[in-house]
């Protein structure tokens, strides 16, 4: 089989799309051999901020000469984007081939799409000689596939409300979930000041050494173009981020802070490089059209909304913000919506997500949840394309466009505006 059809036939392997618990990928991963994928692991894991520490801890390991395997989800364009080594996306041919190890050794065990694909990417990363390797938590983290593996470093980037089906519904109980990914006496890197007591609580109880956003790493401005990064060891001065959102001087300390944590040398000179040289798609991913930028962005709940909200409050323009936002069903579309109030020249345009499969919604039914926000009031279309192309009809020099929502929005945009 080529790769699509390995995709198409573990979607079908096992009954629930998401089935959380370490036993059966346990099992698998024991007739696998699979040990260590890496001399050096950290796992990343949290609510939003992610995927983009994962690509600075990736670009300053890199920068210092490290051979790094990267494992992140879900992709935008091409699954091949979940696996990288040393900067470069697996082909299909290497998929196709940890696909067919993970087979050979299931059995008769049910493995779900996420599960396949974890396993997949260990067993290619086990075989590339890797320095390092940055596994990106999925949803949860206690009982999350990644969290079979020993982490040296364990990260939590935010913790805030999402996935409550499946975590709880306030922070502490989402908090006592990811926190799951720490060991005892182990770094645990916490990229916000105030995470949950129950994160805290789990770190004391097991000895992890917590490592704290400011308190025991800070960060400071120091001008337009540059910050500043601290700890009791010393200071950076650092460039500001590629990646544009507010949020991503934290994510690139929160990385930096995890590779200081790990027992290896790295020259300053790799810090500076990899926080410059770090790129994340879909965050805040720019594009210009008859002079009017286009920002695409993956976020889909309410905390990456008040990020979004705070890049536009902290660029105020003259022209106007056309919003396209589509949600899956299971978003607190309300919540998101409710972030961007009080924005001045802000028109919304709703666009339904049917072709996103079972969890996406029609136009009217993300209309019907916004309740009484002015984002209820907006433009509705079928979906993100037929938005998108609304906007930029209706856009003139000067005005931006930010599509956002949902992976599934974000691939949208993405190909539309490649095409």
């Amino acid at each position: 089989m080529n790769l699509q059809q390995w995709l198409d036939y573990i979607e079908r392997q096992h009954p629930k799309n998401i089935a959380l618990g370490l036993e059966r990928v346990r099992e698998v991963a024991a007739r696998m051999q699979l040990h260590e994928p890496a001399r050096y692991v950290i796992t990343v894991g949290g609510t939003n901020g992610k995927g983009s520490t994962v690509a600075f801890v990736e670009a300053i390991a890199r920068a210092a000469g490290l051979r790094v395997g990267a494992y992140t989800s879900p992709h935008l364009l091409r699954y091949n984007e979940r696996v990288r080594i040393d900067g470069i996306d697996a082909g299909d041919a290497r998929l196709v081939a940890g696909f067919e190890a993970v087979e050979r050794a299931r059995g008769e065990t049910p493995l779900t799409y996420f599960e396949y694909g974890t396993l997949a990417a260990l067993w290619l990363f086990q075989r590339a000689n890797l320095d390092l390797a940055v596994l990106e938590v999925g949803l949860g983290g206690r009982l999350d596939a990644v969290n079979l593996v020993e982490p040296d470093v364990a990260v939590i980037t935010t913790v805030d409300l999402d996935h409550q089906d499946w975590l709880g519904n306030d922070r502490e109980s989402i908090g006592a979930e990811k926190a799951g990914i720490a060991r005892a006496w182990k770094p645990l890197v916490l990229g916000e000041r105030d995470s949950p007591s129950s994160v805290l609580r789990h770190a004391y109880a097991i000895g992890a050494r917590a490592l704290r956003f400011g308190s025991d790493f800070i960060v400071d401005a120091v001008d337009p173009g540059h910050w500043r990064w601290r700890d009791a060891g010393g200071e950076m001065l650092l460039p500001n981020p590629q990646l544009p959102a507010p949020a991503q001087v934290n994510n690139a300390a929160t990385a930096i802070a995890a590779l200081r944590a790990l027992d290896v040398e790295l020259p300053q000179a790799a810090f500076a490089q990899g926080v410059a040289n770090a790129r994340a798609a879909g965050r805040l991913q720019r594009f210009e059209k008859k002079g009017v930028e286009i920002f695409v962005d993956v976020g889909h709940n309410p905390q990456a909304a008040r990020q979004l909200a705070a890049w536009l409050r902290a660029q105020p323009r003259d022209g106007e913000a056309f919003l396209v936002y589509a949600a899956l069903a299971d978003k607190d579309a309300r919540a998101v919506a409710a972030a961007f109030e009080g924005i001045g020249n802000l028109r919304w345009l709703l666009a339904g997500s049917l072709d996103a499969g079972v969890r996406g919604q029609g136009v009217d039914a993300l209309a019907a949840r916004l309740d009484a926000t002015p984002a209820a009031q907006g433009e509705r279309f079928a979906d993100v394309p037929a938005a998108l192309d609304a906007a930029l009809a209706r856009a003139r020099g000067g005005d931006r466009v930010l599509v956002f929502g949902a992976f599934h929005a974000a691939e949208s945009a993405i190909r539309t505006l490649r095409e």
